[in-house]
Parts: C-alpha cells; sequence; structure tokens
C-alpha cells in the first residue's frame, strides 16, 4: 500500500499488533516490539513513541476496562479482541498522555478500526470516545473505604492479590505512593565502567550533550535519565564505558563487597550485570565464577565482558543447584522471583505473575540459597538477593534459612548503606517510590568460623 493509500499510522497499528501478542500470551512485549522494529523502518522517535503507546496501554489495562464501559451501550457485550486493543490504546492516548492531540487520538483510532476490523467498528469506537471526552464524569469507581481493594486495583492498574499484600505490608498511604509510582514512566539508569571512563568522564559527556542526569544517591557510579539520549547512551554501551543497570541491583554487590585478589561466584549470573560490577570492583584482579542454565544468556554475559575490558569473569554452563566446586570466599545469589521491584518497567509482569508464583518461588529460592551456602568458605560472604519486594520471597526465605543453618550470621547493611534503605533486621530493602530506585532486597550473610 503506497503512503498516498495508508489511511491510518503505521506505529499505532504496529502498536495494536503488539498488544495482541502480549494479550493472547503468545509473545512479551520486549520480543513483540523487536521483532516489529525489525520489520519495519522506524525511526528513533517511532519506536520511542511505540514503546510509549504499548507499555502504557498493557500497564493500565485494568483502568482502561474500566472506564471503557461507562461509554459503551451495552457494556456486557463480548467485543472483538482487535476492537478491545484499540479502545484500550485510544482512551490510553485520551487520559494517560498529554502530547497527543484529542482529535488525532480519536482519528487514529477509527482509522484503526476500520484498517482492523470494519466501517460499523470504527463507528463505534469514534462514538465511544467522543463520549468520553464529552462526558468523563459517566466514569466512577467504589468508594475506596467501603472497598479500598477494588478501588485501588481499578483505579491503578493492578490484580486485587497484590493490592491486598500491599495494603497488609505498606498500609493505605504507603500502598497508593508506591502503586503510583510504579505506573510512571521508566526512566534509563546505567553505570559507568571504571575499566573503561570514570564516573566523572562519563557526567562530562553527557553535560557536553545537554542530556539532562542525576547521580546515585547510594552509589555515585549510577546516572539516572529521565529522558534519554537513546543514540549517545548506545553509543556509550557499544563503547563499553557505561553498562545499562539499576542502582537498586547494583547496591547487592556493594553489599557482598568483592575485593580484589578474591575468589568470587555468581550462582545465577547471566547476563552478569551483578558479574561484570563485581569485576570492576575488584579491579579485574581475582575470579569471577558466573554460573548459569542459559547458555544463550552467559555468550551475552561474555560479550558484555569483551565490550567492557573485563578479564576475570569466567561463565560455566550449569544449573545452580548442580554446580560443584570448592568453597568462595564471595557468594552472590541473585534468585528468581516475582520481579514485583521492577513491575514499573515491565509493563505486562502485574499481569503474568499470580500469588501462587510466590509460594512456588519460595520453595525454589529456599532450595538455592542452602545450596548457595555450600559453597562458602568458613568465614566467606554470602548475599541473597532478589529484585522484588515481597516478603516471603525475602525476609522470610533469609528467616528460615538462618533458623536451619546455626553456622551463619547475618550482618547489618548498615555498615555499607544508610538507614534510608536498611530494615531494621539489618536487611538491605529498595522501594520504586525512592527517587532514581527500583525494588530490590539483599542480605549479607557471613559463614561462621568453627573454633
Amino acid at each position: 500500500m503506497s503512503s498516498a493509500e495508508q489511511k491510518y499510522d503505521p506505529v499505532r497499528a504496529a502498536a495494536v499488533e503488539i498488544i495482541g501478542l502480549v494479550e493472547t500470551g503468545k509473545q512479551q512485549i520486549e520480543e513483540a516490539v523487536h521483532a516489529v522494529i525489525e520489520e519495519n523502518s522506524f525511526d528513533a522517535r517511532d519506536i520511542r513513541f511505540l514503546r510509549q503507546l504499548v507499555n502504557g496501554t498493557v500497564k493500565l489495562k485494568r483502568r482502561l476496562d474500566h472506564d471503557i464501559r461507562f461509554f459503551l451501550s451495552r457494556p456486557s457485550e463480548k467485543l472483538p479482541r482487535r476492537l478491545i486493543d484499540i479502545l484500550r490504546l485510544g482512551f490510553f492516548q485520551l487520559f494517560f498522555t498529554d502530547k497527543i492531540p484529542e482529535a488525532a487520538a480519536v482519528s487514529e483510532s477509527v482509522n484503526l478500526a476500520r484498517h482492523f476490523c470494519d466501517s460499523a467498528r470504527a463507528r463505534l469506537v469514534n462514538a465511544v470516545m467522543r463520549a468520553a471526552l464529552r462526558h468523563p464524569e459517566r466514569i466512577v469507581f467504589v468508594d475506596k473505604k467501603d472497598d479500598p481493594v477494588s478501588y485501588l486495583a481499578n483505579y491503578y492498574s493492578y490484580p486485587d492479590w497484590f493490592i491486598t499484600y500491599c495494603l497488609e505490608e505498606f498500609k493505605s498511604d504507603g500502598t497508593e505512593k508506591l502503586l503510583q509510582s510504579m505506573n510512571q514512566p521508566p526512566h534509563l539508569n546505567f553505570r559507568a565502567n571504571h575499566l573503561k571512563a570514570k564516573p566523572e568522564e562519563v557526567a562530562r559527556t553527557l553535560q557536553k550533550a545537554g542530556t539532562p542526569f542525576t547521580r546515585g544517591k547510594h552509589l555515585p557510579e549510577f546516572f539516572h535519565l529521565e529522558e534519554g539520549n537513546v543514540p549517545l547512551v548506545e553509543q556509550l554501551v557499544q563503547e563499553g564505558k557505561i553498562y545499562i543497570m539499576d542502582e537498586s541491583a547494583g547496591m547487592a554487590v556493594r553489599l557482598l563487597n568483592p575485593k580484589p585478589g578474591l575468589n568470587v561466584l555468581d550462582l545465577a549470573a547471566a547476563p552478569g550485570g551483578k558479574a561484570c560490577y563485581a569485576a570492576v570492583r575488584m579491579r579485574n584482579k581475582g575470579m569471577v565464577t558466573a554460573v548459569d542454565r542459559s547458555r544463550p544468556r552467559l555468550e551475552l554475559l561474555a560479550r558484555n565482558c569483551k565490550r567492557m575490558g573485563i578479564k576475570i569473569v569466567y561463565p560455566v554452563h550449569a544449573d545452580n543447584l548442580e554446580f560443584k566446586a570448592e568453597p568462595f570466599e564471595r557468594v552472590i545469589l541473585d534468585a528468581p522471583c516475582t520481579g514485583w521491584g521492577n513491575a514499573g518497567k515491565h509493563s505486562d509482569l502485574r499481569w503474568t505473575k499470580a500469588a501462587e508464583d510466590v509460594d512456588r518461588l519460595h520453595r525454589v529460592q529456599s532450595m538455592m540459597l542452602d545450596r548457595a551456602a555450600k559453597l562458602v568458605k568458613p568465614g566467606g560472604i554470602l548475599v541473597y538477593s532478589t529484585c522484588t519486594i515481597i516478603r516471603r520471597e525475602n525476609d522470610q526465605v533469609v528467616e528460615e534459612f538462618l533458623i536451619r543453618r546455626n553456622d551463619f550470621k547475618l550482618e547489618s547493611a548498615l555498615e555499607y548503606f544508610d538507614g534510608e534503605v536498611v530494615s531494621e533486621r539489618g536487611f538491605l530493602k529498595t522501594y520504586p517510590n525512592k527517587p532514581g530506585l527500583s525494588g530490590a532486597f539483599a542480605a549479607r550473610l557471613k559463614k561462621i568460623l568453627k573454633t
């Protein structure tokens, strides 16, 4: 079809295609986005817009569905899958973006309905969206005092079980702050690679390019960009001067405190963020054994190391529950988890993780921690970390471990970080509602020397 004949926006059409793939469980967001980008000649601006549309629509789908039904003549009628996706995308543009003109949001949605469905569906989209613009007051929510779970779940777009957990853990005010923060567009975070560029050099490069940034509060070699200069960041990544990584993820490595010359084990290493950061902190002196069960991800780790000039990371393809070796002076286990600390960045996570996953992963995490403990030298350090904010995957795993293993003791994270990110028990805990941070947990465990 020629550009003159094309009656719809290809970027928005691509967004509908991706949302459909994600909703039907055929692909995850990033996989679908990459596939679509490869098939189209979108420029950097198009790609940013595509990501905004897809991530925002998927993240807020429960809120969007709640709002849309107030403008349907038959709310209980089952609509075609494509039409639902188009309406969600249209309502997201109308009410949750600030740079898309209302007229454009309506007309482009009508065009998509005509392209993907038919003229009758296009007229329905036009009627629904125009009614929403004229009468936004039709949208109502249950009373927050009467039913806080339903109110928060619909208003902020989360599953009921997660809202229930947050209200128990963080109370009402804390829950709303957390939910709001995870609905914000994600920012780009990375760390300077000391082996190729000092943080001050990276800062000067960003300043010269006019790219606003803030430095990490707890780890100053980390940078936070609210508006990413994508070409510059990609150039710095390819040059090995920076590595895309959250400050919260790096804090577990600081808690491990790997020093030059030590023998370090990363038991769930790929794609290598923590292993590489440990090697950099060790100044390329010593050894970091990086174990992972995924060969492709280990190959990515090896490429990352080569690009950054890291020479002491040794990938090992093995299941971490079966890996055997002589004990190490430092061991870090970044355990598989529900990932709720990164729900703001992974838009489909909130719809793919269920309450049952927490219990299942708790068992896996406990087994992995027991296995990791066997690989620590007497007097050595074991750090258990996750990127979730669920207590059963964090505190409870460690507390139960300490009951089972009287040869380990908990060392407070206060030696490495201030009380803002350290719990009364001494665990490192970060949350997405803090500037520049995502949700993460880490515990420093020392193996007691026998006397």
